[in-house]
């Protein structure tokens, strides 16, 4: 099966996620960039407000067409308990295009059920599997076997 993880990730967190998950799949990978800075404090408050209002952003154009596979994994962050602007444009251009879709996604606390139900909603398909993860759980990399059980399960 022919997979793709297309992800989008400001602090690193969800990049971190993917990407292993990427080398468990032998999937390919699309970083998506946001061309509106999220960084530091003004840029996190920025990127709330723009979640919240449930904005699309300008991203730089992907490489890779999402046709092309069997599979697409999507990974955002949560954002005010939805999906990032930048996740939003990226379904927004590729809908339709998108075969079997799975959704995964790192959160501070919670938010996973808006960011999936969001996600959903925008590529009108449900998701194969579903991961959130807890970015404690990334940054003290005790997230292993929950990866393992969500590769599984899209492997199958």
């Amino acid at each position: 099966m022919k997979t793709l993880v297309v992800f989008y990730s400001r602090t690193g967190f969800t990049k971190k996620v993917c990407l292993e998950l990427a080398v468990k799949l032998q999937a390919e990978v699309e970083e998506i960039i946001d061309t509106k800075s999220r960084k530091g404090p003004i840029g996190w408050l920025y990127a709330g407000r723009d979640a919240t209002r449930k904005l699309s952003t300008l991203i730089a154009q992907t490489q890779k067409d999402p046709a092309q596979y069997d599979l697409v994994v999507l990974g955002t962050p949560v954002w005010a308990w939805t999906l990032t602007p930048a996740i939003r444009t990226y379904l927004g251009q590729n809908k339709g295009k998108i075969k079997k879709s799975a959704f995964l996604c790192t959160m501070g606390g919670s938010g996973d059920d808006g960011a999936f139900k969001g996600m959903e909603e925008l590529l009108g398909q449900k998701p194969a599997a579903v991961l959130a993860l807890k970015t404690k759980q990334v940054a003290g990399s005790q997230y292993a076997a929950e990866l393992d059980r969500f590769a599984e399960q899209l492997l199958r």
